[in-house]
């Protein structure tokens, strides 16, 4: 193989993406997807490609430093793509701990796990952290974020995914491990586990269940079609300059309410249901504690420096999100359920 690439979290929702497009597109590279599989890493994500020849799988935990250093040593990766991380906010705020360890703890130990197995050969090595527009804090109603911008977490997932942020240009600075970063607004598409915004809106109103919104919904996010996310990936990871973030954004804002009731509109036609049939489920709840007002990112540098640019405008992504979501209503059923928890078992079990 003419690399290997490890893929943290590549059983997630960005990372089975970043995983399929890599085994699919570089079939002389080894892609190790490593993923602990909590409640958001789903094999399942990967049935399509999991038996191809470039594609391995190692279930681990990035927390632990002994584990991490003998993957290492044991496949001697050329390339880190690093996009294990826990990532909801509102489990963040009521379990600040285990974000702590994950995205801090776990992201260290990844560094230090490449800077020791690249110490005497630093040439065509990447360590590629993938962050968070959230590390930037809260915009007011004009301006954008960009690489510049001064970090200001505002929750315990913004401040742990800062950190790791810091110590990943701390050890470029400092050892000169040869690392990227880029920071991307919100996700949407295929995969996507159901307690964010638009899946868990889908999912309520095929089941006509109330869609919960909180406070007026006046919240304004970025979104980004996540296989635009993971084309980004590719780009940066290939082509991105050593110790340079890049922002990657949709150039997509929508307040939360706005989003809802335009997703309200086209699953009624999906559905065939009266119009405004979806919309009378939406339900307003009280505001998450310390609520960031708007994200926005300005990807001018991404676009400008390598040529990126998103392929799909919302409205398309969107109903093509929909159309994936009532196709595939036996994955939904298995994360509602808990029952794709039983899928490593039966792949890997006995292995």
């Amino acid at each position: 193989m003419k690399k290997t690439i490890f893929i943290t979290g590549g059983a997630g929702f960005i990372g089975s993406h970043v995983v399929r497009l890599f085994v699919t597109k570089y079939p002389t590279y080894r892609i190790i997807n490593i993923d602990k599989l909590t409640y958001a890493g789903n094999l399942e994500n990967l049935k399509d490609i999991e038996n191809e020849s470039n594609y391995l799988f190692e279930k681990a935990d990035i927390v632990d430093a002994n584990v991490i250093n003998n993957l290492f040593a044991k496949y001697k990766p050329d390339g880190v793509i690093h996009l294990a991380a826990e990532s909801h906010v509102d489990r963040s705020i009521s379990n600040p701990t285990e974000f702590i360890y994950t995205n801090i703890v776990g992201t260290v130990n990844l560094l230090n796990a490449a800077r020791l197995i690249w110490e005497d050969n630093l040439q065509d090595k990447r360590f590629y952290h993938i962050s968070t527009d959230e590390v930037y804090g809260s915009l007011g109603n004009e301006g954008l974020f960009t690489e510049e911008t001064a970090y200001d977490p505002k929750s315990p997932y913004s401040a742990a995914k800062a950190s790791s942020d810091h110590l990943v240009r701390a050890y470029n600075h400092t050892f000169k491990l040869p690392v990227v970063i880029s920071n991307c607004s919100n996700n949407y598409g295929p995969n996507h586990f159901p307690e964010k915004l638009i899946p868990l809106a889908i999912n309520n109103i095929k089941n006509m269940k109330p869609i919960p919104i909180y406070g007026k919904g006046e919240n304004v996010r970025d979104w980004l079609y996540v296989i635009d996310h993971a084309r980004a990936i590719d780009v940066i990871f290939h082509n991105g300059r050593d110790g340079e973030t890049y922002n990657i954004g949709g150039n997509n804002e929508w307040t939360n309410i706005d989003l809802i009731k335009t997703l309200c509109d086209v699953m009624d036609k999906k559905l065939d249901r009266a119009p405004g049939t979806s919309a009378s489920l939406i339900t307003f709840v009280k505001d998450r504690a310390g609520h960031d007002l708007r994200y926005a990112i300005d990807s001018t540098k991404l676009m400008t420096n390598l040529g990126w640019k998103p392929s799909l405008q919302f409205e398309e992504g969107l109903e093509k999100t929909v159309d994936w979501y009532l196709t595939n209503e036996e994955w939904l059923k298995n994360i509602v359920s808990g029952n794709y928890q039983e899928y490593y078992k039966d792949m890997y079990g006995s292995r």
